[in-house]
Parts: structure tokens; sequence; C-alpha cells
């Protein structure tokens, strides 16, 4: 007698969760708590978003309705006269001033920053790096107008000596040649500026520094490489997407900077080879130096002036994006 035996039979397939279901499980919103932050993060990048767009519009018509009346160019011309009749104005000096002082400061603090950054987590004993790192967290919130002070009083007399010595050696390159005078000049306010953004770029660096990968540091060091070389092979690296945001951070406070700008530099709204000529200004310090006596063209003109530094700041923070999402070892992302 034959027995046969048969396989159970496979079980009947479980419910499984529509696409939809999988999504909101994915993003996490599933719980009630979930779906409420989910919804106010959501808003708060809207509304972020909805912000930038009203500042742009106001910036917009406010330059729209000036534009037209201008008797002058308004990238090219060398003059600002907006309260005449027909007001003449253009905004060449302003971003020459303006770009040349913010370049300034980036060249002089992002390497020192970083170098301060690499010494306080990887060098100095932790009894030094706190107290530096305190010192400098306190020199970011500094206000504005105490660094002018300080400039217009202290760094403005002592700058004499070195401007002379630039004048002696390097003055045959046109670019540090000196009449004399008080060195109320472009590379005053660049010095100014990076001693400004130097404690910006340097915290966020620091902590971007902190979470390079102990792993990959100790396995260097296994492999007989020298600290330095840990440093240039495995925190440098992981760290420079953090390195480019602290910088754009500290850049957009450079480009942006008002009243230490205008307590220290003397503009005379011309363009000079010199960077130890008094300077032409920048887009801050005309709007802070112009607003108050101006009429209503004349604030309409500083509000397009106003415009055009809106656009370079975004200009440059989009690079800055782009730099990062460009190259995948700088944003982490996963192969």
């Amino acid at each position: 007698m034959d027995i046969s035996t048969q396989a159970p039979a496979p079980p009947a397939p479980a419910d499984r969760p529509s696409p939809a279901e999988q999504k909101r499980a994915a993003r996490g919103a599933t719980r009630p708590g979930d779906r409420i932050f989910l919804g106010l993060s959501r808003g708060a990048g809207i509304l972020l978003l909805a912000v930038m767009a009203a500042i742009a519009v106001f910036l917009t018509y406010r330059a729209a309705l000036v534009l037209p009346k201008n008797d002058g160019n308004f990238l090219t011309t060398f003059e600002w006269n907006a309260t005449a009749e027909p007001p003449v104005f253009g905004i060449a000096v302003l971003a020459f001033g303006t770009v040349v002082t913010s370049v300034i400061a980036m060249l002089i603090a992002v390497p020192v920053a970083v170098g301060i950054a690499l010494f306080l987590t990887h060098y100095a004993p932790k009894k030094l790096s706190g107290p530096i790192a305190y010192v400098i967290d306190l020199l970011a919130a500094v206000p504005s107008i105490v660094y002018g002070l300080w400039g217009a009083l202290f760094l403005v007399p002592h700058l004499e000596g070195m401007f002379g010595w630039l004048d002696d050696y390097f003055g045959w390159t046109g670019i540090f040649a000196w009449q004399g005078g008080a060195p109320r000049s472009l590379l005053t306010v660049g010095i100014l500026l990076a001693i400004m953004i130097l404690p910006i770029i340097t915290n966020v660096s620091r902590e971007v520094f902190k979470q390079a990968p102990l792993m990959h540091q100790e396995a260097a060091l296994a492999l007989g490489a020298t600290r330095w070389e840990v440093i240039r092979m495995s925190v440098i690296p992981f760290g420079r997407s953090g390195v480019i945001s602290a910088s754009m951070l500290g850049l957009g406070r450079a480009l942006g900077e008002t009243m230490a700008v205008a307590t220290v530099l003397s503009p005379d709204f011309l363009i000079h080879a010199s960077l130890l000529d008094p300077g032409g200004g920048t887009f801050a310090q005309n709007i802070a130096a112009k607003f108050a006596e101006a009429n209503d063209n004349g604030r309409d003109a500083l509000i397009a002036s106003g415009l055009v530094l809106f656009v370079i700041t975004l200009i440059v923070n989009g690079a800055a994006r782009l730099i990062i999402a460009r190259r995948k070892e700088y944003s982490g992302a996963n192969a």
C-alpha cells in the first residue's frame, strides 16, 4: 500500500502595506508625534522660503521705481548722487569695494581659522584647548560697533608702520603704493573683517574636525603615519565640506558688515589701484551712511543697491552648495 506524502499548503500571504503606507513609514510619519513634527518642519521650511521671496519682491519693486529715473548707468557709473534731479547713481565702486574687502578677509581668516581649529582638536592639551575655545566663542559675540571702535582707535594707528613697510618694499607693484595719511583703506577694512569672521569659521571648523572618525585616525597611526599625515589624509578630507560651509558663513558676514566698515573706512567713491588708498565704500556702508539724509529716490536707489548685495549673497551661497553637492567626498554621500 503506497502512502503518498503531500507538502503542506503554503501559508496565506500576509497583507502587505500599500506603497503610500510604505512612504509614510519611511518618512517616520506613522505616529501622531512624527506627523506633527513633520508638519512643523515642512511649515518652517515653507515659511523661510516665503520670507526670502517676500524680501526679493520688496527689493525688486522698490528698485524698479527708481532705476528708470537714473540718469547714469546703474552698473558702471562712478557716482552716487541719488538725491539730485534727475538722480545719478551707480554701483561699480560699491561692488569693487565689497568684493575686494571680502576677498582680503577670506584670504586672511580661512587659513588662520583652519589652523586654530586643527590645533585645538589635535595638538593642544585639553587644559589649554578649553580656555582658548571659550575665548574664541566670546569673540564671536562681540557687537560690530565694538569691533568698529577698536578698529578706528587702535587698529588704524598701528597700521601706519605696516603700510610704510609695504610701500617701501612692494610699492612698485602699484597695489601697495601709499601716499601717506591715515590708513583707512580697503586693506584696513579687510583686516578688520578677517578678525570679525575668524571666530565663526574657527568654531564651525573645530566642531567638524572633532567629528572625524577616530577609527580612521587610529588605523593611520597604526600604519606608521605621523600626526600631520593623519590630519592631511583623514581629518581634512572629512571636514572639507564643513570648512566650506564655515567659510560661506564668514563670507556672508563680511559681505553685509555695516557699522565696523563705516567706522573705519574713509570712502571717496573712486576705484584706486592701490589697496592702501582710501576706498570707495561697500554696499552696506553706503546704505548706512546715506539712508538718513536720502529723499524718496535716494532711498529707492539704496534699496536697489541692497538688491544687488542680496543677489551676490545668494549666488555665493548657491555656488558653495553646488561645490559640495558635486563632490561626494565633500558632502559625505554614500556611493
